[in-house]
C-alpha cells in the first residue's frame, strides 16, 4: 500500500508536464452536420423526475430543432458550431413509458422506453467501481437481477487533455442476470434498495475508475482556482526535477488533474440528477492533509458546473485496512469534515472492511447504508441513516464523559441485539500519550478512562488502520472513527 500512494503522490507532482493525447476528440464539423443526441440520451434511460431537464445534441448549423416529449414540444436552432440545447419538463413519474423524438428538416431520431424517476451518479474509485460479479455472494445476487426499472450505464475509462462531448457507449440498460454483472456493485445495490423504498424508476450512472486520486475527478479551473491547489503552490502543478524525469514518463493518464473530469464527468453534464455517490480515497490517503479542502473543492465544482443546485453528494468512509497505516485514520476525518458542505452524507464502513484486502466484498451493506443516507437527506423520512458521530467532551473525576449526535434510540455495544464490553477507545493525557481505555455507555453518552492517565486531554476511537471497536446505535449503525482533538 505505501508504494501504490508513493506512486499516486509522484505522479500528482508531475501532473503539468504530462500531455497524452485523448481517446475521443471533441465533435468536428462533419459530425455537426448529423442530427444526433449526446451520448447519455438513449432508449431506455431514465429522466430525472420534478426538474427541468436540459436535452441536447449536434445538426447542422443554424438548422431548427424540434424536441417532443409526451405532450412537450420544445424548439430551437443549432448554433455556428452546430450544437443545440432544450430544456424540457418539470416531468412526473409514473404511467407508461415515454418517447423522446428529435427532428430537423428531414432528420428523426426517435428514443423509446423512456422512463422519469430518480438519476444517481456513481463516481469515483476501484471500490465504486468494483462489480458485481467480484462482490459477495456473486451468483445469488446475479441470479435475482431482474428489475425492469431499474436502468444502468457505464462512462467508459478515458482521460482527455480538454472536455469532451461525447462517451462510446451501448446505452442504457435494464437490470438483468446478464447486464448487471459488470456493473458497479455498490451502485447497484443502492439503487435497488432505493427502488424498493420510492417505487420509482431509478436510473445509474458509473463514472468511476480504480486507482485515481480525487484531482483527476476536478476540474482544472477548480485546482487552479485554489491557493492551495493552483499552479507554483501545490504538489499537485509542481514541474518535475531533472532527477524525477524517468519516473515522469511512466506516470498514468487517470491520475492527473483535470483528467477524468474531461474525460468522463464532462459528457455527463447537465443530465439531469438527484445526485451523486461517491467511494474514493484510498488514493489520495498519503496526502490526507488537503483531502478535506479538495473534496469541497470538487464537489462545489460539479455542482457549479450542473447548475442544478446543491445538488446531494453522498460518500462512503474508508473501510478497515490494515496495510492503510497511519495515513487511514486521517484520511478517514477528512471525509469526515467533508459533511461541513450542506446536503452531503456519509455511510460508514468501517466495520466491514477485510484485513488485508483493500476492496471488501461486501458491497450489499455499502450500498444500503447510502441508501439510508439518500432517503433521510433527501427524501426525508425519519429514519436513523448514520451511526453516532463525536460531538464534544467533558472531564469530571479523572474520566471523558463523550457525547455524541446520531444516537438513533440508543447506543450499543456491538450491532443491533449484540452487546459486550465496548473496544476501539483510547485516552492521553497531557504527555499526548495514547493508552488504551475502558469505556462504559451510560444513556446517550460514553465515559471513557484508565488508571494511567489521572487527568484526561484528549480521546480517540478506532483511530488505527484496521480497528477493532465496537460502538453503534440501536439502529445498527456503526460509530463514526474519531479523535477528540488533533
Amino acid at each position: 500500500m505505501t508504494q501504490l500512494v508513493r506512486r499516486s503522490f509522484l505522479s500528482l507532482t508531475l501532473a503539468a508536464t504530462i500531455i497524452a493525447p485523448p481517446v475521443f476528440a471533441q465533435a468536428v464539423t462533419a459530425e455537426a452536420a448529423r442530427l444526433a443526441l449526446a451520448s447519455i440520451f438513449s432508449d431506455h434511460m431514465v429522466l430525472q423526475r420534478d426538474m427541468e431537464l436540459p436535452i441536447w445534441g449536434t445538426a447542422a448549423p443554424g438548422a431548427e430543432v424540434t424536441v417532443e416529449i409526451g405532450d412537450e414540444a420544445q424548439k430551437t436552432k443549432a448554433d455556428a458550431d452546430g450544437k443545440w440545447r432544450v430544456t424540457v419538463g418539470p416531468l412526473k413519474s409514473g404511467g407508461q413509458p415515454l418517447n423522446l423524438t428529435v427532428a430537423s428538416g428531414d432528420e428523426t431520431v426517435a428514443l423509446t422506453d423512456v422512463l422519469v424517476g430518480e438519476v444517481w451518479v456513481a463516481s469515483g474509485q476501484s471500490n465504486m467501481e468494483w462489480h458485481v460479479a467480484s462482490s459477495k455472494d456473486p451468483e445469488k445476487e446475479i441470479a435475482a437481477a431482474n428489475w425492469p426499472e431499474i436502468r444502468i450505464i457505464d462512462v467508459p475509462n478515458v482521460t482527455a487533455d480538454e472536455p469532451l462531448n461525447s462517451f462510446k457507449t451501448d446505452g442504457w440498460k435494464s437490470v438483468t442476470s446478464e447486464t448487471i454483472p459488470k456493473f458497479s456493485a455498490v451502485a447497484y445495490y443502492f439503487g435497488r434498495d432505493l427502488h424498493e423504498h420510492l417505487d420509482v424508476p431509478i436510473g445509474l450512472i458509473g463514472c468511476n475508475w480504480g486507482g485515481t486520486p480525487m484531482e483527476a475527478w476536478t476540474s482544472r479551473e477548480a485546482l487552479e482556482s485554489s491557493d492551495t491547489f493552483n499552479a507554483g503552490t501545490s504538489a499537485t502543478f509542481q514541474a518535475p526535477t531533472s532527477k524525477e524525469e524517468g519516473e515522469q514518463r511512466k506516470a498514468r493518464p487517470q491520475s492527473l488533474p483535470g483528467r477524468l473530469f474531461n474525460g468522463m464527468v464532462a459528457p455527463v453534464i447537465p443530465y439531469g440528477i438527484r445526485g451523486v455517490i461517491w467511494y474514493q480515497g484510498e488514493a489520495n490517503a498519503g496526502r490526507h492533509a488537503e483531502y478535506a479542502e479538495l473534496s469541497k473543492l470538487m464537489i462545489t465544482d460539479w455542482r457549479n458546473r450542473w447548475d442544478q443546485g446543491a445538488f446531494p453528494f453522498l460518500l462512503v468512509q474508508l473501510a478497515a485496512y490494515e496495510p492503510g497505516g497511519e495515513t487511514w485514520p486521517p484520511l478517514r476525518e477528512a471525509q469526515l469534515e467533508t459533511l461541513e458542505l450542506p446536503n452531503t452524507g456519509m455511510a460508514v464502513a468501517i466495520d466491514i472492511g477485510h484485513r488485508t484486502d483493500i476492496h471488501p466484498k461486501d458491497k450489499q451493506t455499502v450500498g444500503q447504508r447510502l441508501a439510508l443516507a439518500a432517503r433521510a437527506i433527501v427524501y426525508d423520512e425519519n429514519i436513523t441513516y448514520s451511526g453516532p458521530v463525536y460531538r464534544d467532551m467533558s472531564v469530571e473525576d479523572g474520566k471523558a464523559r463523550l457525547s455524541f449526535e446520531h444516537v438513533g434510540g440508543g447506543l450499543k455495544s456491538g450491532q443491533q441485539g449484540v452487546d459486550g464490553t465496548l473496544r476501539g477507545f483510547l485516552i492521553a493525557g497531557a504527555d499526548g500519550e495514547f493508552v488504551p481505555a475502558k469505556a462504559e455507555i451510560e444513556g446517550d453518552a460514553v465515559v471513557v478512562w484508565s488508571d494511567q492517565v489521572t487527568d484526561p486531554t484528549a480521546v480517540r476511537y478506532n483511530w488505527a488502520a484496521y480497528p477493532d471497536g465496537n460502538l453503534y446505535n440501536a439502529a445498527g449503525l456503526p460509530a463514526v472513527p474519531f479523535r477528540t482533538s488533533k
